[in-house]
This record gives structure tokens, C-alpha cells and sequence, in this order.
């Protein structure tokens, strides 16, 4: 099962990725947006990892709201908030979980994936972080309805989150910045859906980790 222990792992592993991937997501942000997502989603994660350390408590669902509203804190900006609501939204989702199985993570990333749209005024298409979460969440359903336990729910979301990522390459940008270029924007990377499938990568592995 998904515990605590698994919930900051999961929030330490995105953080090392973020880090690590700094100046990639700089470097990819800069193509079609304002070039600072990296130094976003790493002072984000970083600053919500920081305060988590002090967490007391086996509420997964709390664990997670609670880093999302660090994230956004710490990092205001349009993905800051997107993704702290998505942490937020997953982590009321799972309010009073002390161990989530495969439905519950399924909830979580459904909540995450709406959490984005509405926040962020989005749907799927739209060349965004929500091309990522959306089929996640999608998949995640369609697993826990074919009796597929953890391992198996982390296995089909890195699977969606990657072929997320590859179908909003081909989109075309509608918000942010990046809209200014529209059709110049079809064939490039979305920085964005790049990050999300780092948060999906790094969740999947705490799961296959329970």
C-alpha cells in the first residue's frame, strides 16, 4: 500500500528530478515560453520537500494538500499554482487515507488532473501539463477496473504520462506565452508536460516502491 512513507519519498524523488533537471526545463521553456520553469518547479519542490520534513501524522491525503499549498507558496507563479493545486486537489481526494491502494491513487490523480483544469482554465488538446494528467488519471481508472494492483497503476501511468508528453508535442499552444506563436509551436517539446510527466515518474516509482 501507499503510505507516508512512500508519499515522501515520492515528493523527495520529484524534487531530486527538478534539480536535477533545472537547466533542461530552462533550456526547453525557453523555445515557446518565459524560460524560468526550471527554476520554478525546483525551488517549488524543493521548498515543499524542506517543510514536509517536519510532517507528523499518516494522513497521505493531508501529507499531499499540504506540499501542494508549500509549492504555491513558495513558488506563485502560473505552474507554481497549477501544480500546488494539483497537489492540493489530489490530497483532498485522499483525506483520512493512511494507505492507498490502487482505486485511491487512481482518485488522486483523477482529482490532480482536474485540480489543473480548472485552475488553469484548460482542457485536454491545449498543448499543457493537463495532456500528461488527464490520460494518467484515464489510465489509472481503466487499470484499477481490469484488477491491476500498484506496481502495475505506476507501470500505466508513466506509460500515459510519456505518450502525453510525445501527443502534445504535436498540439498547438493556446495559453501562456507560448499562444503568442501558435502554429510555430507545433513539432516543439511542451515545457510544461515535460515537468508533469516528471511529478508522474516520480510518484509511480514511490508506488512501485509500497
Amino acid at each position: 500500500m501507499f503510505g507516508i512513507e512512500q508519499a515522501r519519498r515520492a515528493l523527495s524523488m520529484i524534487r531530486e528530478t527538478m534539480v536535477e533537471k533545472r537547466d533542461f526545463l530552462i533550456e526547453l521553456d525557453g523555445v515557446i515560453g518565459d524560460g524560468d520553469l526550471g527554476l520554478t518547479m525546483s525551488k517549488a519542490f524543493t521548498s515543499a520537500d524542506k517543510e514536509m520534513a517536519g510532517f507528523d501524522g499518516d494522513d497521505v491525503g493531508k501529507f499531499f494538500a499540504q506540499a501542494g499549498m508549500a509549492m504555491a507558496k513558495a513558488a506563485p507563479s502560473t505552474m507554481g499554482t497549477l501544480v500546488g493545486t494539483g497537489f492540493m486537489r489530489g490530497g483532498k481526494a485522499l483525506k483520512g487515507v493512511t494507505e492507498a491502494g490502487p482505486g485511491e491513487m487512481a482518485a488522486f490523480f483523477r482529482a490532480f488532473a482536474d485540480g489543473l483544469m480548472e485552475r488553469g482554465k484548460t482542457k485536454p488538446g491545449e498543448k499543457t501539463i493537463v495532456d500528461v494528467f488527464d490520460p494518467v488519471a484515464t489510465q489509472c481508472a481503466a487499470a484499477v477496473d481490469e484488477g491491476s494492483d500498484l506496481a502495475a497503476l505506476a507501470d500505466r501511468a508513466v506509460e500515459a504520462a510519456h505518450n502525453g508528453r510525445e501527443a502534445a508535442k504535436k498540439m498547438m499552444s493556446q495559453h501562456g506565452k507560448a499562444a503568442i506563436y501558435r502554429e510555430q509551436t507545433q513539432g516543439k517539446e511542451d515545457p510544461g508536460a515535460y515537468a508533469g510527466s516528471f511529478i508522474v515518474e516520480g510518484i509511480a516509482a514511490a508506488m512501485k516502491e509500497a
